[in-house]
């Protein structure tokens, strides 16, 4: 064992693979170099975590910064600021921009926005269209890319592959696991007139559970056919469960916090603040996509934080944009899933830590341990707290949370061994960097 180590954070409950044992754990220029009993090494700094648990640094898999072109809603330095107040360590950043992230020099470009500016490590979804489908073997592996983004489903922004045989041709040329709104395009727009005006709460009649569930039938199918990997985005109905409990073969899928917390019965408090796309359905497919949680069919969570401000929020519906922030709010509306008995917080890890470092073959994130990137998140599982919308950092600043109570609540964020927030005050320049993968 090191005599020495830069960092220790000691008496913490600390969570991996070997379970929840209090522990102490040493850092070394970035890395975790030691866990156990470390109460006779020294450090440069010995930070006390007693009563608090130390989880592997959370990992949001769905974002939209909406840097460049969008910055008005948010951009890259407001949207990871957000990320670490709230326990994140690294973020997957979408592709629907101004201009598009489809190309090589605008994932380059986004890369040298986001290096020593952003406060988390992040990674960006390039876009799969038909003009750069001979390129994606290329663009997947580029360094700062996770992977290829597909909408077969309008959604916010331009990106749009609706037809078999275009996803096909992505399909076949991908060797990582694309990512995919699923959401069947001819069929929403056949549906068109079932919006009513002014009521955000025929959203989810116009883009129902046949427009989610056809698309992902198709892509199910089209990703067998490539013999291709595919991850679906945002499950919002219960039947897409089903589906995609009989799909492991080809298909992995992410949950979000506001499909697992919220239902069209908030419609009428929140009204547009609500939309979303997929919507925000009945009670009965949000217990659905639990259920799909608590079997092991879901993966990953996601937040999909997609800011708008509050101005474009107010229009009356369906001139309203779908979109709401989450990335803030992921930890501590989970956390409070938690302490409710929902979920294990040995299940909350493998679905934010370990689940898409293992989905997305992270390099040296998603665990606590030994050679590691030194990235935590730290909880004060008894901590209640009342989410505010003065608490959000997003440039947005709301919540459709605004004013609930949780109990469970980010105390610090580590990112390489660097103590980036803690007691929600930021205590680092901003040292983001490119997340690596296999």
């Amino acid at each position: 064992m090191p005599s020495r180590f830069d960092c220790i954070l000691a008496g913490a409950t600390v969570v991996n693979q070997d379970g929840a044992a209090q522990r102490d754990i040493g850092v070394t220029a970035g890395k975790i170099a030691e866990i156990g009993d470390l109460y006779a090494a020294s450090a440069g700094e010995r930070l006390d975590c007693r009563g608090l648990h130390i989880l592997p640094g959370v990992i949001d898999s769905q974002v939209h910064f909406r840097e460049p072109g969008l910055t008005h809603k948010e951009d890259l330095e407001t949207g990871s600021r957000a990320a670490v107040l709230g326990g994140v360590t690294a973020v997957f950043e979408m592709p629907n921009t101004d201009p598009l992230t489809t190309s090589a020099e605008a994932l380059a470009d986004k890369v040298k926005r986001a290096t020593g500016r952003m406060h988390c490590d992040f990674a960006f979804w390039v876009g799969g269209t038909h003009d750069n489908v001979a390129d994606i073997p290329e663009l997947e592996r580029l360094p700062g890319a996770v992977g290829i983004k597909v909408f077969m489903g309008s959604s916010t922004g331009k990106l749009l592959v609706p037809d078999d045989a275009g996803v096909l041709e992505i399909l076949k040329r991908t060797r990582r696991r694309a990512a995919f709104h699923s959401e069947d395009e001819p069929r929403l727009n056949e549906r068109k007139d079932l919006r009513v005006a002014g009521d955000p709460s025929s959203h989810p009649v116009w883009r129902d559970v046949a427009t989610a569930l056809r698309s992902t039938e198709r892509l199910i199918r089209l990703a067998r056919e490539a013999r291709a990997q595919v991850h679906v985005l945002h499950i919002s109905t219960r039947e897409e469960i089903a589906l995609l409990q009989e799909a492991k073969d080809v298909a992995s899928c992410e949950a979000t916090p506001h499909h697992l917390t919220l239902s069209a019965d908030d419609y009428a408090r929140l009204g547009t603040k609500l939309q979303m796309n997929p919507p925000v359905r009945g009670p009965e497919h949000r217990d659905g996509v639990w259920r799909g949680l608590t079997q092991g069919v879901i993966d990953v969570i996601g937040s999909d934080h997609a800011p708008h401000t509050l101005e474009e929020k107010a229009k009356p519906y369906p001139q309203s944009p779908s979109g709401m922030t989450g990335v803030q709010t992921l930890v501590p509306i989970m956390l409070d899933h938690v302490a409710a008995g929902r979920l294990t917080l040995q299940r909350f890890v493998d679905l934010t830590s370990a689940g898409p470092a293992r989905i997305f073959a992270m390099v040296g994130k998603g665990r606590i341990a030994a050679g590691y990137d030194a990235d935590f998140t730290v909880v004060d599982l008894k901590r209640r707290e009342t989410i505010r919308d003065s608490w959000i950092a997003s440039r947005s600043a709301w919540t459709p949370y605004d004013d609930k109570t949780v109990t469970g609540w980010p105390i610090g964020t580590f990112i390489r061994g660097r103590k980036v927030m803690w007691d929600g005050e930021l205590t680092t320049p901003a040292t983001g960097a490119p997340a690596r993968f296999a």
